[in-house]
């Protein structure tokens, strides 16, 4: 069996089963970058939704995602969706 190390298997089950989410990436149907950004999205509404400033709700993001510039990060949580 496979490690589910790589990506924690399925970063978003909360929207497709484990099952889709790996015939998708096995195909390479899976836009890294979107996912990324999901996962960013969420994770900022969690912090600010525990009373955490915005500022500090990114400062907190860019722990985790250190090549991403503050601006970056603000955009992406900030970006509407089309």
């Amino acid at each position: 069996m496979q490690s589910t190390e790589y990506f924690s298997s399925n970063p978003i089950s909360d929207l497709i089963s484990d099952d889709i989410y790996d015939l998708l990436q096995s195909r390479g149907l899976i836009n890294e970058k979107s996912v990324r950004d999901y996962i960013i999205r969420k994770k900022f509404k969690n912090l600010r939704s525990n009373k955490m400033s915005a500022g500090d709700a990114i400062d907190s993001l860019r722990k985790d995602y250190p090549y991403l510039q503050f601006d970056s990060i603000r955009k992406i949580v900030y970006q509407t969706r089309k």
